[in-house]
């Protein structure tokens, strides 16, 4: 599924010349991003594969930080960084500033924030017309996540502040191994 988001946000990113500005990182320092477990299971598998589980689920157990843990800060930057782990990022990170969500009367409009509003404010007033006209596709947010919910709706259908998500999924991960291990030898 994230295969199929990526090449879709490429394809949209191309279209509507829209582009996050370089080591922005102030969507990834918002204290209030929620996530599910499910989008940060390959996180989890990940960092259990390169055996970084235990010691990122130590510092999330012992962590008052709601900004994300992925985002590489610059030093003395909270706001101005990376992703740590770009190519393990959830569903809600892959979405923000190029999707679109239904509003009440079922018009699209992009999801986006305002350092793209603000800096491309001509392309993004443009891509928004192509969007509410119908001649630029563009992700849809509610698309992906019933895409989410149909692979484990469980994990899937609660959100969580976002390093609690990771947290879950570690130990997700974590358990399953650890019951695996006993049973195979």
């Amino acid at each position: 599924m994230f295969d199929t988001l990526n090449k879709h946000i490429a394809v949209f990113q191309q279209e509507s010349n829209l582009s996050c500005l370089s080591s922005c990182g102030k969507c990834c320092s918002k204290s209030d991003i929620e996530a599910s477990v499910l989008e940060f299971l390959p996180l989890a598998y990940h960092l259990y594969k390169e055996k970084k589980a235990f010691e990122v689920l130590e510092v999330l157990q012992n962590s008052e930080s709601s900004y994300c843990l992925i985002l590489q800060p610059f030093l003395g930057q909270h706001d101005k960084g990376f992703c740590g782990n770009y190519k393990y990022r959830g569903l809600i990170c892959r979405l923000f500033g190029f999707s679109a969500r239904r509003d009440k009367y079922g018009n699209k409009n992009l999801v986006t924030c305002k350092s793209i509003k603000d800096t491309q404010a001509p392309q993004y007033e443009l891509v928004s017309a192509r969007i509410e006209s119908g001649t630029l596709d563009v992700p849809m947010m509610s698309n992906y996540a019933m895409m989410l919910n149909a692979i484990d709706f469980q994990l899937a259908s609660k959100y969580y502040p976002i390093n609690i998500a990771i947290k879950l999924a570690l130990e997700n991960v974590l358990s399953y191994y650890s019951y695996r291990s006993k049973w195979t030898g």
